[in-house]
């Protein structure tokens, strides 16, 4: 597992090999993440971006986003191997000055008390129906901008919310990726009309 491209470019983070079942340890391939990355710099969404990297599990994501002209990334994991990994991964990439670790359940986020943010990867254990109820908790929480970017893998298509408009939705191998806008508060108005 590597950055790919821009400001780490190169740099090999801290492996879990296969994953680990017992901590829901399931990192993004290097060929999926460069291909999703590929996706997401033509929507213009990462320069200058705040990240959320919600269920983090080793920060690759989140750590990719940053070295590609994000501003800033926090990552949310309540694993202990997961945070392990996570502050390595920072310490590799010398972006503590850049990074967040929050580790709690992305299900009890509390009320953010910052700016929200731009850019979110929701990346939470496959099959369990953890990605609406943490996508609902950060809403609630104000943790996601208006207009922002949602990042959605999961092992199978995810529909789109009320509130979000599709951008696209990707198959590789048995991981499918739907990225989706949050419709700024007065556009989710006029569509409720």
């Amino acid at each position: 597992m590597r950055i790919i491209a821009g400001e780490f470019r190169g740099r090999t983070l801290t492996s879990v090999g296969k994953g680990d079942a017992g901590a829901h340890l399931r990192p993004t391939t290097d060929r999926v993440r460069e291909s999703l990355f590929n996706v997401l710099h033509h929507t213009g969404a990462l320069r200058d971006a705040r990240i959320l990297d919600l269920f983090a599990g080793t920060g690759a994501l989140g750590l990719e986003a940053l070295s590609r002209g994000g501003q800033q990334v926090t990552f949310v994991d309540d694993g202990r191997v997961s945070t392990g990994l996570i502050r390595k991964n920072i310490e590799l990439c010398r972006a503590a000055d850049r990074c967040t670790l929050v580790r709690r359940d992305a299900l009890k986020l509390p009320v953010n008390a910052d700016a929200a943010y731009d850019l979110v990867f929701l990346d939470p254990p496959y099959g369990k129906n953890l990605g609406q109820k943490a996508l609902q908790v950060a809403l609630d929480g104000g943790w996601i901008a208006d207009d922002a970017l949602i990042v959605w893998e999961e092992n199978t298509p995810m529909p789109v919310p009320a509130g979000f408009e599709l951008e696209s939705s990707r198959k590789y191998g048995d991981t499918h990726i739907t990225l989706m806008w949050r419709l700024a508060n007065d556009a989710t108005a006029a569509s409720d009309q």
